[in-house]
């Protein structure tokens, strides 16, 4: 299959987490192993032991799932310790069970086909395990476990050559039907017993007719017929496999024309179309002479030192794509059968499931193998087919899967090299919109593989003319792909030709399989080193540009963004002249996710331009006033780079737009007070513009109003002299309930957190105007709109929204008041103290967990805070009894069980009662799990005081 084979939306894993899947070098739990089998003589009985015996052991096998060859060693041991019990006589049903439970695991682990050579398989071998299988219930599902070791087992043995009269036949006209695992067992079991000389004479034909009728009659639209279907070709694949051609050759016909009027390809089963495509290709080996094509290329006699690039003496190797025909191809005819037979694999290369598609791709490898040159040139081609732009991404990762098949298995001469490597370069890239998300990441993976199976299969000079391009596609890919499988299956594809590639060891050395495992690694630190050889530098950069800057994904265009900006000084003349002439237009371009990447492309090139050679890059600037969130980071990143604009048409243009509100101003403004644009606005009406930021607070759309909002909270000190007031009162109706607004809950609460930030920017004087600074004209203005932004219990379709106005008021609260205290704390007076205290304490009592615990955090800091103590906070004393300073790290807000406790303390003051009282009525009215059980389990209620 392709290197890896599952979709990964999932972020990015650990590099150090992974390190550690395959450290083992040995079975180091064989005692422990022992013991637990010498053990299940004494424990079988006791169903608490049993289940920790055989948890224990199935966790130690599965460990080396994938290194199951380190079992080897200890395999006859444990099979002769599990014999043991199974074969005493005095073994209990239950006993035997659990041996051949045990034996199903450690089959599992290491593969059946191994395993069972082990088991014993003399003539006095076979009665034995018949007697155990007659003894068996089918329709007992906690023991299929038994029948399905015990009907491999008798496949084994029934292989002795030994006349089969010699048993008694009434076992044998016994049939059951299977609907378990057991089922695949008796597959085998079936045709392993059907192919020996003395049954296949008298009963071969009798079981195909059986067989195909029964496959007939049945249907795969019902879960019955499904079962019947699934066994019925099952056991026709094992027998195609395992039958001589010459017996089963007669039968093929037949069976291909009953294959073909059932009409697989059309059921939602996955595993039938799968056994379908299975069995097809048998058929077509069957019908095809079992030889191997002359014609086929052979790289000849590999090693590790030729791998690596080091001349050794080597016999000539004749150029096969050109040699003369084989007379025996010639004279071969090819059987009707086999285009239908390849039709209807190619069929199967398009399927919607992964396995099977795999498996009309190895029979598709298969077949070919054994046809003449033209013929299989002709396959090649219809392959190819698959990758038209019309085709899905499942037919693009089937054909994938056929090349890698063709190519491993010689199939695929060096003269059809120009026509498959153009398509693996767009498989490797290969991604497509489809909803809010994108499929591909399977077509990608399998490109990898074809690069890998190509590695492997061709000379260097063979690959030659087209290693450049594999390079750089399998570089893009390891480490520009949104999928870690991808990247991986890349890099480890990169690994195997590293004699060939250019800089092959010393990028393989920084992007193995582990260090591409996170992605912003490789976006920003991987991708620098791999570019700063000159042969990909502008490969990648190209890369960026076309593929992953108007990619779907937002994280993936701004890492993208980023990584040009450290890719510039790799190649600034190029960024300059190529690439920022071609993002330009696509800034104003009518594709959103374009605009927004081409803006973001340009704001980071042109800063690493100017950290590169310290001058203004003035002709960069463009109209991109059309994007929003994109423009500011552009503003951002010119301001930082120094660029002059002072009465410049093109600012004046950008401040009137509005692109001003977009929250993203809220990091941009600070770099602006910093460049000219500073000196345009005291120049050129601050009045109108903060005017137009107020006015808009009352605009019906509610992202503009957060925005303003948030512009408002960024604008520096001198933009606020003199418009205090003004800036406040509009934040204040923002942040208001009104019945036209009142769904405007994000706008209610950027207003909010914007009130801190002004109160940050303007500075606090007790008596100082109130029209530039806090003082205690204004304070009672600010603290009224917080307080009333703490009793927002908005709901909606969304749920409790009010809760994101009430989190971002608790905030603010905290923040204005450690400003005052800090720096003026007259100006908190008795009945603000008082007011601010009882909302905390009600929010205290918050039904959502995370806002309870962010309102206890708040009650928490300001009650000990002491650089100096807020002043004023009612029945304080009482208060630190309640809630010590060790709360503020031990106390789990989060846990109702640890909260409600607490706060139900607070009934015992006067003055807390009733807001205490309002916010567990709330949180009881809210009917969670969490709350209910914390609200109405008070234990040690204290009782004085309360109502």
């Amino acid at each position: 299959m392709a290197l890896n084979e599952m979709e990964d939306n999932e972020p990015d894993t650990d590099a150090e987490v992974l390190a550690c899947g395959n450290v083992l070098e040995s079975f180091t739990e064989s005692q422990e192993v022992r013991g637990l089998i010498s053990s299940l003589c004494d424990i079988h009985g006791d169903l608490t032991a049993k289940e920790m015996a055989t948890e224990k052991f199935f966790v130690i096998m599965d460990k080396y799932q994938e290194q199951p060859h380190l079992l080897d060693p200890h395999l006859e041991w444990m099979l002769s310790l599990l014999l043991e019990i199974i074969q005493d006589e005095n073994s209990s049903p239950s006993l035997i069970h659990l041996g051949f439970k045990f034996l199903y695991r450690v089959s599992k682990v290491r593969g059946p086909k191994y395993f069972l050579r082990l088991f014993p398989h003399e003539v006095s071998d076979v009665q034995p395990v018949l007697d155990m299988l007659s003894l068996q219930d089918p329709k007992d599902h906690e023991t299929w476990e038994t029948r399905y070791m015990l009907l491999l087992w008798l496949s084994t043995t029934c292989l002795i050559p030994f006349d089969l009269a010699r048993l008694d036949g009434t076992l044998l006209q016994q049939t059951t039907q299977q609907n378990d695992k057991a089922r695949d067992a008796a597959a085998v079991l079936v045709s392993k017993l059907v192919i020996r000389p003395d049954v296949k004479q008298k009963r071969l034909a009798d079981f195909l007719d059986w067989n195909l009728s029964t496959f007939a009659q049945a249907s795969y639209q019902t879960m019955e017929g499904t079962i019947i279907m699934d066994g019925m070709l099952q056991s026709l694949a094992q027998l195609f496999k395992h039958g001589k051609r010459d017996d089963m050759l007669p039968y093929a016909p037949t069976v291909l024309k009953c294959l073909d009027n059932s009409n697989l390809s059309e059921s939602n089963q996955t595993i039938l179309r799968k056994l379908g495509v299975k069995l097809m290709q048998r058929l077509g080996l069957t019908f095809l002479k079992p030889k191997i094509a002359k014609w086929r290329y052979q790289r000849g006699n590999r090693s590790l030192a030729a791998n690596l690039g080091k001349p050794i003496p080597v016999e000539p190797i004749a150029d096969v794509s050109k040699a003369v025909l084989d007379p025996d191809d010639e004279d071969y005819d090819i059987p009707e059968e086999i285009e239908n037979i390849i039709e209807q694999l190619l069929v199967g290369l398009k399927d919607k499931d992964t396995i099977v598609r795999w498996s009309a791709a190895k029979g598709i490898g298969r077949v070919t193998s054994r046809l003449p040159k033209e013929l299989a040139d002709e396959v090649v081609g219809s392959v190819l087919d698959c990758f038209s732009f019309q085709e899905t991404d499942n037919a693009w990762h089937g054909g994938c899967l056929a090349l890698a098949e063709l190519g491993r298995r010689g199939l695929l001469l060096p003269s059809r090299l120009p026509d498959v490597v153009p398509v693996i370069l767009k498989a490797l890239i290969y991604d497509e919109k489809r909803g809010a998300c994108s499929v591909g990441s399977n077509v990608r993976d399998a490109a990898c593989y074809v690069c890998w199976a190509f590695a492997r299969a061709y000379e260097p000079s063979a690959l030659k003319p087209f290693v450049n391009q594999i390079a750089s596609a399998l570089l893009i890919a390891a480490v520009f792909d949104r999928n870690v499988n991808c990247r991986r299956a890349a890099s480890v594809s990169f690994n195997v030709e590293r004699g060939t590639f250019p800089h092959g060891i010393e990028i393989v050395t920084a992007a193995d399989y582990f260090a591409v495992g996170i992605r912003t690694n490789c976006f920003l630190t991987i991708s620098v080193y791999v570019a700063s050889f000159a042969e990909y530098t502008k490969p990648m950069i190209d890369h960026l540009v076309d593929k992953k800057i108007n990619h779907w994904d937002g994280a993936i265009r701004e890492l993208a963004t980023r990584s040009l900006h450290n890719l510039t000084p790799l190649a600034p003349e190029y960024m300059a002249h190529t690439v920022i002439p071609k993002l330009l237009p696509l800034t104003v371009g009518m594709d959103l996710h374009t605009r927004h990447g081409s803006i973001l492309a340009c704001a980071e090139i042109t800063h690493a331009l100017y950290r590169l050679a310290g001058v203004g890059w003035r002709h960069l600037l463009t109209d991109c006033s059309s994007f929003l969130f994109s423009v500011c980071l552009l503003i951002e990143k010119l301001s930082s780079s120094q660029i002059p604009f002072k009465e410049d048409a093109i600012i004046s243009k950008f401040l009137t737009l509005s692109w001003l509100w977009c929250p993203h101003l809220a990091r941009t403004c600070p770099p602006l007070s910093m460049t000219g644009c500073v000196v345009f606005l005291k120049e050129n009406g601050k009045e109108a513009l903060v005017s137009r930021y107020v006015s808009e607070l009352e605009n019906p759309e509610e992202m503009t109003r957060c925005g303003y909002a948030l512009g408002l909270g960024a604008l520096p000190h001198f933009m606020l002299h003199g418009r205090l007031v003004q800036v406040l009162e509009g934040l204040r109706k923002a942040a208001s309930i009104r019945a036209k607004d009142a769904r405007f809950a994000e706008a209610r609460r950027d207003a909010l957190i914007a009130i801190a930030r002004v109160c940050e920017s303007a500075g606090v004087s007790p008596q100082g105007p109130a029209d530039s600074v806090v003082c205690a004209g204004n304070v009672p203005l600010i603290y009224g709109t917080l307080l009333e932004g703490v009793c927002d219990y908005t709901v909606d379709s969304r749920g409790d929204v009010g809760a994101w106005v009430r989190q971002a008021a608790l905030t603010s609260l905290m923040k204005v008041t450690v400003l005052l205290v800090q720096n003026c704390p007259e100006l908190i007076t008795p009945d603000i103290s008082s007011r601010m205290f009882c909302c905390l304490a009600q929010q205290s009592a918050e039904k959502i967990d995370c806002f309870r615990a962010h309102a206890g955090h708040v009650f928490l800091t300001l009650l000990h805070f002491e650089q100096p103590v807020v002043p004023h906070i009612p029945y304080r004393e009482e208060l630190l009894k309640i809630f010590p300073r060790t709360d503020i790290e031990t106390l789990n807000w989060n846990a109702p069980s640890q909260a409600f406790p607490r706060i139900t303390q607070l009934l015992s003051l006067p003055i807390y009662q009733c807001p205490t009282l309002l916010g567990l009525t709330v949180s009881v009215g809210g009917l969670t799990e969490s709350t209910v059980s914390g609200v109405c389990c008070w234990p040690n209620q204290p009782t004085s005081g309360t109502p």
